[in-house]
């Protein structure tokens, strides 16, 4: 049996069933986030922006509910939440610390810091960039996914980490000693610091410029792989490559700034 709908018809179907996204100057300006809920509910709970802080900290919050965006920041720190849900992307700094967090959801951007520490996340899924710095020291992460650039620096010391993803550049200081990763895969480029001590790395891959110091200290380093400038010192102390190598042979094949460290 076919059904004839008028034009008008049509088009009312078609907004129910893209629900319009509303934007939400902010939580003040309902007399505090119970107001806000209040408000949504009676909307029918549609898709919202927030263009402003969300500060829930300490909270019994365990839904973001259909919030796809936070211009400012968001703190979750010391909340019950275990998903982000629909969050697309936060314009500031995102603080999960102290939370029982398991899926970032469909997060893919945070504009500035991203606190992780202490997390039982195994790995940042849909995320894509952070633009300041990312802490995810003594949490369960072992992979970083899609994660393709951090605009300040990382802290991943310490963890299971396995693969880093897609991650091709660092801003600042990547710190990733004492882990057992094997491979920098995509990474080309750290603007600070790189620390890669006591880990079982062989070789440093598609890597070719780190701007300040490369600690490969303790470590089974065979091949600087492409590396073509480090910035300040090299340290090589207790690796193969301190027992082929000269100074003069190392600072033959990449440019060192500073003292090389054998």
């Amino acid at each position: 049996m076919k059904y004839i709908i008028t034009e008008s018809q049509y088009k009312t179907l078609m907004e129910r069933k893209e629900q319009k996204i509303l934007h939400i100057p902010s939580v003040d300006y309902f007399g505090g986030r119970e107001g806000l809920q209040q408000y949504l509910k009676k909307k029918g709970n549609p898709p919202y922006t927030l263009r402003d802080d969300l500060d829930l900290t300490d909270t019994n919050i365990k839904s973001l509910g259909n919030l796809i965006s936070v211009e400012g920041n968001l703190n979750l720190k010391g909340t019950p939440i275990k998903s982000l849900g629909n969050l697309q992307s936060v314009g500031g700094s995102l603080s999960l610390y102290d939370t029982p967090i398991k899926s970032l959801g469909d997060l893919t951007k945070v504009g500035e810091n991203l606190e992780l520490n202490l997390s039982n996340l195994t790995s940042l899924e849909n995320l894509i960039s952070v633009g300041n710095s990312l802490f995810l020291a003594g949490s369960k992460i072992k992979t970083l996914g899609n994660l393709t650039s951090v605009g300040a620096s990382l802290n991943i010391r310490n963890t299971k980490i396995e693969s880093l993803g897609n991650l091709t550049k660092v801003g600042k200081n990547l710190d990733l000693g004492n882990t057992d990763l094997t491979s920098l895969e995509n990474l080309i480029s750290v603007g600070g610091n790189l620390d890669l001590s006591r880990t079982p790395i062989k070789s440093l891959g598609n890597l070719q410029s780190v701007g300040g110091n490369l600690d490969l200290s303790t470590t089974p380093i065979e091949s600087l792989g492409n590396l073509q400038s480090v910035g300040g010192y090299l340290v090589l102390w207790q690796t193969p490559l301190s027992q082929k190598y000269t100074e003069e042979e190392i600072r033959s094949m990449v440019q060192v700034g500073g003292k090389i460290h054998f």
